[in-house]
């Protein structure tokens, strides 16, 4: 631990973020590297090692930047995501985002951000108005949604207030920031830190989609009984858009996966009939479609998902790295273990309440049951918040770096070649989620037919205007989806 304590020179700092990247990118891939990556995902931890209160990790970025740099520098991990709070209350307070708790406002400066559960009569989306989502979901999310969950805004035919478009401006403006902000943080990572970036992109299964953003899950279990065709339909429709999101934020080297957050899809909070007609259905096709395009997808399986694992382990070999929360570790290595890559396992309740001494020998347990072949990476089993010892994550660190060495490993300094390639069966884009959509086709607000018949003649070259609008057009579609599945 400390290993970035001397002098390292833009070569040797390059050289040992290709070491990582090939070590985590191998592992991941079901192989053995040279030992065991370490990726963990640690948020308002990175405060409490770098003395930042959960305030001002959310509400300065450059704050939660630097957390995230210290612990890269500080410790001999292999992978970190730049922020792993993955918002600045800057902008949601911009927005007025009313399901956002915020850190110092509506919370103590030392708890972290939290999401309001809307009562079913208070729903985002109404119960009757899975029609308007079904028939075009980016329209709706524009339209309804979003005047809803703004505080600022107002409704369509609602006054067009000071407040309403300073909230549109300012929450563009503070996301386009923090995005160039972001950018740049992977950068210092990679050339002050030597350290890759663990995830890129987002994506969130239909059903988990409906229950967190728009129905609550309260009125999601309503619906499920009352009107669980409309929830299929609304699964099916939003499939398009997700999967158009997942790969727009993906890495486009294919080395690290796209994040998954997996939230209240399983038994008990769902049936098993609601899981194998509407949940996976309706995800499963998302993933082998992102596998297609040679992305694999992080199941950060929050929770215990222990009841499906035989269904996950019908998707194709590689295709997924798979965390572990509250299941059984042993029992996903069983099941899972000849096909991905497993990562997690460690308690959180362990890295907070019990001691180094422990740690190490949970440490040591995970890593001779299921890392012995490879595909394993250290990682606790959720989100690291400010309940974790110091001391407990160094002793995760150091219990990996000691026990967790292969004999024979096929890490090497050379930069990975993206993800390892789906077979010819199931390399066909577009072959298990259509790219079109409902009225605005995902990724679109307005076509380009319907905005060239409001222009004059064009009397220059056609495509370049055709491209332009596009491309602006495209960012529109992003801003809105951006905050509907990340903030």
């Amino acid at each position: 631990v400390g290993i970035l304590s001397g002098e390292m020179t833009v070569t040797d700092m390059e050289r040992l973020y290709q070491e990582r990247l090939g070590r985590y990118t191998t592992a991941m891939r079901n192989e053995q590297p040279d030992r065991v990556p370490i990726r963990p995902f640690v948020a308002e931890f990175t405060g409490t090692y770098a003395g930042y209160s959960c305030q001002e990790l959310a509400h300065d970025y450059e704050n939660a930047f630097a957390a995230a740099r210290r612990c890269a520098s500080d410790f001999e991990w292999d992978a970190v995501v730049p922020n792993m709070l993955a918002t600045w209350t800057g902008m949601t307070q911009a927005m007025g985002l009313r399901y956002y708790m915020t850190p110092g406002i509506d919370l103590p400066a030392d708890v972290g951000h939290q999401y309001r559960e809307p009562p079913p009569d208070q729903a985002w989306m109404k119960p009757d108005e899975y029609d308007a989502l079904i028939e075009d979901p980016t329209g709706f999310l524009y339209n309804v949604w979003f005047p809803r969950v703004s505080e600022p805004m107002s409704p369509i035919g609602g006054p067009v207030t000071f407040e309403h478009n300073l909230a549109l401006i300012k929450g563009s403006m503070s996301m386009m920031q923090f995005f160039q902000a972001w950018g740049v943080q992977e950068g210092r990572l990679r050339s002050e830190c030597g350290m890759p970036s663990a995830i890129a992109g987002m994506l969130r299964a239909p059903l988990d989609f409906i229950a967190d953003k728009l129905r609550g899950y309260l009125g999601l279990v309503d619906d499920l009984f009352e009107r669980p065709e409309k929830v299929l339909a609304a699964c099916e429709a939003l499939m398009p858009y997700l999967t158009q999101f997942a790969l727009a934020t993906a890495d486009p080297n294919k080395n690290v996966p796209i994040g998954f957050w997996m939230h209240r899809g399983c038994v008990p909070f769902i049936s098993f009939d609601q899981f194998n007609n509407l949940f996976w259905p309706t995800l499963k096709p998302i993933v082998e479609e992102l596998w297609a395009h040679g992305h694999q997808t992080l199941f950060y399986a929050e929770g215990n998902w222990d009841v499906h694992l035989e269904s996950f382990a019908e998707l194709p070999d590689r295709s997924i790295v798979y965390h572990v929360d509250q299941g059984d570790v042993q029992k996903a290595h069983d099941i899972l273990g000849d096909k991905f890559c497993l990562s997690g396992g460690i308690s959180n309740y362990l890295l907070g309440f019990r001691s180094p001494d422990e740690v190490r020998a949970e440490c040591r347990r995970v890593i001779e049951a299921v890392g012995r072949d490879g595909g394993s990476i250290m990682d606790a089993s959720a989100i690291m918040q400010r309940v974790a010892k110091v001391e407990n994550i160094r002793a995760m660190t150091e219990a990996t770096l000691e026990y967790g060495v292969y004999s024979q490993g096929h890490a090497s300094c050379d930069a990975p070649q993206g993800a390892p390639k789906p077979k010819n069966d199931e390399a066909t884009p577009g072959r298990f989620v259509p790219t079109n959509g409902g009225r605005r086709p995902p990724g679109v607000c307005v076509p380009w037919a319907e905005k060239r018949v409001t222009l004059p003649a064009i009397q220059g070259d056609e495509a370049l205007c055709e491209r332009v609008w596009q491309s602006v057009d495209g960012s529109a579609a992003m801003y809105i989806w951006w905050i509907a599945l990340a903030f």
